[in-house]
């Protein structure tokens, strides 16, 4: 009897700690600790846009050539903002205003508000600061 408890303890902990292991890199990814606090704006073209989970994201040129990788919000909360696929379309002027990562090397933001053919979509709301 005490040998299976064991058993079971060891192989529920097992498990407890796949899934925490697992679920580490997502984490970091859902979090805003890898964006810097201060917001900018970029302008630029709409590459491509993609819809896929965990978060839908944009690909956007820069004015000055560079390709930026643009993270939306998850998938619902995106739609609620009323941005959906046909939104934005490779071609489309944006304004992305958002966090951009800490590490300068990435071209990668987090967008809080984008603007697509005067259409605005605030993304979070509640995290885009005013001047």
């Amino acid at each position: 009897m005490r040998i299976q408890l064991n058993r079971r303890r060891t192989l529920l902990l097992g498990a407890v700690g796949a899934t925490v292991a697992t679920s580490l890199p997502t984490l970091a990814h859902h979090g805003w600790n890898w964006a810097e606090d201060e917001q900018s704006e970029l302008k630029g073209t709409v590459k491509s846009v993609s819809m896929v989970p965990p978060h839908p994201s944009l690909q956007v040129t820069a004015a000055d050539g560079k390709q930026w990788l643009i993270d939306l919000a998850n998938p619902n909360q995106t739609e609620r903002a009323g941005f959906t696929a046909a939104s934005a379309k490779a071609g489309d002027a944006i304004v992305v205003l958002g966090n951009r990562s800490k590490d300068k090397s990435q071209l990668w933001m987090k967008a809080v508000r984008i603007t697509v053919a005067g259409k605005t979509y605030d993304l979070y709301p509640e995290r885009i600061k005013t001047n």
